[in-house]
């Protein structure tokens, strides 16, 4: 049996959870997480915990409180028990993502509300610590209209350019950072459709590049593939980009593909994960509740959309895969559903089991 810890949305982000949940999944007297699934209930009591992260050595999580926009830690004092370790830490509007640094000296929470990422401190015995920002990121698309300016004629009189269309309110948001081997970090901007990197092997992470992507894709979720290639999902344009590292010490945009036949134009991406063996890339799709499956090829560069399956849940925002096991939360229909993957072509099945539980944004092994 799995136990999982699930983030939720609480009153004061209009969900119906209470903090911080455990999901068991599976059966028993087994390491996997197929078989039944079964909520057992609240371990600690937070407001609106919608993402959560493991200390990768101690007995403590963090969980980023989105409408506090702060960061909280809490440790755990029995099997299904938590506490809280200290007070909140203010982070920014809307704080969505923590990552816990590789040597654990600090963590970063990410803000989709104002863009702002923050760096927090972190003991020896995981207390949270003093913040800093990051510097902020500027908007590559700033300057250009949404379809450009051209000559015009009315009435057979020319006119003077004229924009056809201007540029909609653009805002910095800040979806998530992801901590890369050999000292890399990066992170997401959804807002101003940029991927920054970062030297983060000493102190304050120190930028190194940035990378655009076309406008309005928005980035959103990365995973790692261990071929060096970094897989980046963009909840507007349903794309997977992928980024690596060139010769020249410099990141760089090397592929991309979209998440398939099938995607509504109002749907939106959200998480994005990776199979045990490396060959399978999966993302939800909020709005059409589908898993996209891509496959990858060309050692790591090149991805290919193969299938998109029902995720079995209203609004999966996120999905985690155990084993052979893919659990998927459902957000809006308050529930989580478990989709055995086929270990030949990757692909997951139909819903076989699922459980209640309130307002789920976020599933922690």
């Amino acid at each position: 049996m799995a136990q999982l810890l699930v983030g939720g949305y609480t009153a004061d982000m209009d969900g119906s959870a209470s903090g911080i949940g455990m999901l068991l999944a599976g059966d028993p007297d087994s390491a996997s997480a197929f078989g039944p699934l079964g909520f057992a209930g609240t371990v600690v009591d937070s407001e609106s915990p919608s993402w959560i992260t493991r200390h990768p050595s101690l007995d403590v999580v963090y969980a980023a409180l989105e409408g506090q926009g702060a960061v909280r830690a809490y440790r755990q004092v029995d099997e299904r028990r938590f506490v809280a370790f200290g007070a909140p830490v203010e982070a920014g509007e809307l704080a969505c993502h923590v990552a816990v640094a590789p040597d654990v000296g600090s963590l970063l929470v990410s803000c989709w509300g104002d863009g702002r990422v923050v760096r927090v401190g972190l003991g020896a015995d995981g207390f949270l610590g003093e913040r800093s920002e990051l510097p902020g990121v500027d908007d590559p698309w700033a300057d250009e209209p949404v379809f450009g300016a051209q000559p015009t004629t009315l009435f057979g009189v020319s006119t003077e350019e004229v924009e056809l269309a201007s540029a909609p309110d653009r805002a910095s948001r800040a979806h998530q950072a992801r901590f890369l081997p050999d000292g890399w970090l990066a992170t997401t901007d959804m807002g101003f459709d940029v991927v920054r990197l970062w030297r983060a092997d000493a102190g304050a992470p120190r930028l190194r590049d940035a990378i655009t992507l076309p406008r309005g894709s928005g980035p959103r979720h990365m995973v790692w593939h261990p071929s060096g290639h970094l897989y980046v999902v963009t909840e507007l344009s349903h794309e997977v980009f992928v980024l690596a590292l060139g010769a020249d010490g410099h990141w760089g945009i090397v592929g991309s593909a979209h998440l398939g036949a099938g995607i509504l134009v109002d749907d939106t991406a959200a998480e994005i994960a990776l199979s045990r063996d490396g060959e399978f890339v999966y993302a939800g799709v909020r709005g059409s509740n589908t898993i996209a499956v891509l496959r990858v090829r060309g050692e790591g560069s090149a991805l290919d959309a193969v299938a998109l399956v029902e995720a079995g849940v209203d609004w999966p925002r996120h999905h985690v895969l155990v084993r052979d096991t893919l659990l998927v939360a459902g957000q809006l229909s308050d529930e989580v559903a478990s989709l055995t993957v086929d270990a030949r072509s990757g692909i997951p099945g139909r819903a076989l089991h699922r459980t209640a539980v309130p307002s789920p944004t976020c599933l922690v092994v």
